[in-house]
């Protein structure tokens, strides 16, 4: 399942499940779409993967065009809870790919119990998580 949420600071993304690749091109399309609709000055996006295992080949590469398009259209920061060690590695792997490494940072939910506090602080203010 996957869920795009636009908020004041930018979008809430949510997957969880196993996803395929159908249910990522849906996703892709879906950001296109609202990519479209004007966005604030400065904005963001908090990613919510703590219930999504590690994904297929095919389905890393929707998600780094999806990447690819939040980051073309001015996305400042992102933030992404994380429960998995594996999916973690792979997500810190494919935002390095996209060039989106320098502004994205990883919460480990298992360790930082107010994740979406934190998530926001970075995507609106700046202010790095707890690691």
């Amino acid at each position: 399942m996957w869920k795009i949420s636009k908020q004041s600071f930018g979008f809430v993304l949510t997957f969880s499940g196993q996803l395929n690749v159908q249910d990522l091109q849906a996703w892709l399309s879906e950001v296109r779409q609202v990519l479209q609709d004007p966005l604030p000055a400065q904005w963001g996006v908090v990613v919510d993967m703590r219930e999504l295992p590690a994904l297929s080949a095919e389905c890393q590469d929707l998600i780094q065009s999806g990447q690819r398009a939040f980051k073309q259209r001015g996305m400042q920061r992102s933030a992404v809870a994380l429960s998995d060690a594996l999916t973690t590695l792979q997500f810190r792997r494919l935002a390095r790919t996209t060039g989106i490494d320098q502004w994205e940072r990883y919460i480990n939910v298992q360790q930082v119990a107010s994740w979406q506090t934190a998530a926001k602080r970075w995507v609106v203010d700046g202010q790095e998580p707890p690691m």
